[in-house]
């Protein structure tokens, strides 16, 4: 690795811009590794399966989330957001945004809310990347953080 990082600077320093390749691998640059963007695969804390893919992108410095797709949806549920109320009520949970407003905040990304489609409730939202990014933790509150539930959320790659 240090070789790799030695054989770069020299190259770089050394050598016209035209001479450097430009295959060389690129390292992440650091919003991608800070900011829990893309795609995640939702898993069902009791029973472990995964149950949709989140879209999580980035507008105007807040984050924002919506439903990609099911993963085998069982065909006696809804697929629609049947427990959600107001302009939410029957909107297809294919594009149904469940993430919004949340803002960077130190190492994590919080002040916003997340939608349980399952029972139609809106919750306060903390969100924060693990694993190196692999592992997204996911906090529904009302009120005060301790209490809530806690979701992990794997990166779809």
């Amino acid at each position: 690795m240090k070789r790799r990082i030695l054989i770069s600077l020299l190259t770089q320093f050394l050598l016209p811009p035209s001479a450097v390749s430009q295959d060389l691998p690129r390292p992440p640059s650091a919003e991608i590794q800070t900011a829990p963007l893309g795609r995640w695969k939702t898993v069902n804390d009791a029973t472990g399966k995964v149950e949709s893919v989140v879209v999580i992108w980035q507008e105007d410095g807040m984050l924002y989330g919506k439903i990609a797709k099911l993963i085998d949806p069982d065909p006696r549920d809804s697929d629609r957001c049947v427990q959600c109320a107001g302009d939410l009520k029957d909107r297809p949970l294919v594009g149904l945004r469940i993430l919004w407003n949340l803002s960077k905040n130190g190492s994590q990304w919080s002040g916003g809310q997340i939608l349980d489609p399952a029972n139609g409730k809106v919750y306060r939202c903390s969100i924060s990347l693990e694993d190196g990014g692999k592992r997204l933790k996911v906090r529904g509150f009302i009120g005060f953080s301790w209490l809530g539930r806690t979701e992990y959320w794997l990166r779809d790659e």
